[in-house]
């Protein structure tokens, strides 16, 4: 028997199932896979599901083929697609701006095409940029990291709903989650704390890509869903990382410069709602951790808890920007030593009950933030009220549980 699609979601209207216009590949043998982007299948179906239309393309570096040109260069440049229009997200198009920037309205200098700023636009005002670009078509490429809290996936719900409003289609070209697919983990947003960083009730680490996520987004949350269709990829499996891809790892934001980062970010990205540095102007952000007069009891202490697959060094370091700038701060490197193991959003629970046990200057951001990046203000309150790790996790479980169900009706791979 079907869960109810609004038990969870608590929405009030049922939306109709996405069409997918290329089903997923079938599975090869280990031996003879190969594995395919969403852009590379639609390549080799000759644009079909484009033809005889105006395209706009939303966006950013991340938007490669294997030997790393853009996307948007390869479709400029062939008769058989008509690219009329670029939009860029958080970032930007060419990816020039730090985190809470974008590039703003510009021609781009190699292609000539006009680029348009998404970021933080949304609903009507969005579906005007739509419009006025004259697209017929809105195509999505961006690479995702497997996170609530990480905006891309936002940017893909927010072009969603105005491409309905403007009477646009949308394609969503799949890319692998490279902190894999293999399950959801840690706490539902709970829906008065929906942001930029958590506009719907999913998990804090959703372990879908983006075209599922589409697919979930369009029945599930959007009142009126979108003509969507998403070109899955060939070849990717849920249980791989991003180093099976064979793609080259293009950072999705300046902060996030290899897979390792985008392997933790689930749980670190946490400490931005406290007053220590989550790495920010080092050279391994999300992996280093740490603020003035934290020492190695830390590490220690979060040693002791023998989590899986990760190990936690005492460590110290010098940011070039953001918290402490210019200042030596304590306090640990994450070393992951089994990824198959690793539980990210566990680890960072664990890291913030153990920063709060052995450093007394430990706070909250003064406005809550932890409170937007977790989905409710439960983490915040279990932990000043001395709860451990163990039972923090316990106390999102059977939400986590209901979400898992919804999200296995739109999975496109074993």
């Amino acid at each position: 028997m079907r869960l109810s699609r609004r038990t969870l979601l608590a929405a009030t209207t049922a939306a109709a199932t996405a069409a997918v216009s290329l089903p997923p590949a079938p599975q090869a043998s280990a031996a003879d896979r190969r594995r395919q982007t969403g852009f590379e299948r639609l390549v080799a179906d000759g644009y079909a599901l484009l033809g005889g239309e105006r395209v706009g393309v939303v966006t950013n570096p991340t938007g490669i083929t294997r030997d790393v040109r853009h996307i948007v260069d390869v479709m400029h440049a062939d008769d058989r697609v008509n690219l009329v229009a670029v939009f860029g997200p958080e970032h930007g198009f060419r990816g020039t701006a730090q985190a809470g920037g974008s590039e703003g309205r510009y021609d781009d200098p190699a292609t000539g095409l006009p680029v348009y700023d998404t970021y933080q636009k949304s609903g009507r005002p969005l579906a005007d940029i739509f419009t006025a670009s004259g697209v017929d078509t809105l195509v999505f490429d961006i690479q995702d990291v497997g996170a609530r809290f990480y905006t891309y996936i936002w940017t893909l719900y927010d072009c969603m709903e105005a491409a309905q409003l403007a009477g646009k289609r949308f394609v969503v070209l799949d890319r692998p989650n490279p902190a894999t697919g293999r399950s959801a983990q840690g706490p539902v947003l709970h829906r008065e704390f929906a942001t930029f960083v958590g506009r719907q009730p999913i998990s804090q680490a959703h372990g879908m890509t983006v075209a599922e996520l589409a697919r979930l987004f369009n029945e599930e949350f959007l009142t009126t869903p979108v003509a969507l269709d998403t070109v899955p990829m060939s070849g990717w499996r849920r249980s791989e990382f991003y180093d099976a891809s064979g793609l080259p790892w293009v950072p999705p934001s300046p902060n996030m410069p290899t897979p390792d980062t985008a392997l933790v970010y689930a749980g670190t990205c946490l400490f931005e709602g406290t007053n220590l540095s989550e790495g920010r102007g080092s050279t391994r952000p999300f992996e280093l951790l740490g603020a003035e007069g934290i020492d190695r009891r830390w590490a220690e202490k979060a040693g002791e808890l023998g989590l899986r697959g990760v190990h936690f060094r005492e460590a110290y370091f010098t940011p070039t920007f953001s918290k402490f700038q210019g200042k030596t701060v304590g306090g640990v490197q994450i070393h992951v030593d089994d990824r198959a193991a690793y539980d990210p959003v566990r680890t960072g629970i664990a890291l913030l009950v153990t920063a709060k046990q052995v450093w007394s200057g430990f706070a909250w951001r003064s406005d809550n933030w932890i409170d937007k990046l977790t989905g409710s203000a439960r983490v915040r309150t279990m932990i000043d009220a001395g709860a451990d790790t163990d039972e923090v996790v316990a106390g999102w479980q059977d939400e986590l549980a209901a979400f898992r169900r919804v999200r296995r009706e739109y999975l496109l791979y074993r």
